[in-house]
């Protein structure tokens, strides 16, 4: 689902992968369209991450359904704080779900991100 940026699979998976990291994907007819991971960052906080869904889905609402499932399950599991670092052009997507920005912006490995909070 990344290709359109070039991330290769190997960058796809990093540290943050393990045990108590969760996946939502979205599936047409079983072929996936949209996907999301969450995992913890302490005891109150989720990072929410790896939100993509495929260009022929897009406005949709199904981006808004990966993130608001996301949310949903970590409710489920007891937290009650949401984080993203969105892309620059994606803070408004986000704002619209009642994220904040809190922070300046962050150079990743493929984009400059802005770090957005939401409580639960």
């Amino acid at each position: 689902m990344a290709k359109k940026h070039h991330i290769t699979l190997r960058q796809e998976f990093d540290e943050h992968d393990g045990p108590d990291t969760k996946y939502i994907v979205i599936t047409d007819n079983d072929f996936p369209i949209a996907t999301a991971r969450m995992y913890p960052l302490d005891g109150r906080s989720v990072m929410i991450g790896r939100v993509v869904v495929l260009p022929e889905y897009r406005r949709q609402g199904i981006g808004t359904m990966v993130v608001s499932e996301c949310e949903d399950w970590a409710e489920e599991l007891g937290y009650s704080r949401a984080v993203v670092e969105s892309r620059e052009n994606k803070v408004g997507f986000y704002e619209q779900m009642l994220y904040e920005v809190r922070g300046g912006a962050v150079d990743g490995d493929t984009f400059r991100c802005i770090r957005m909070e939401k409580d639960l």
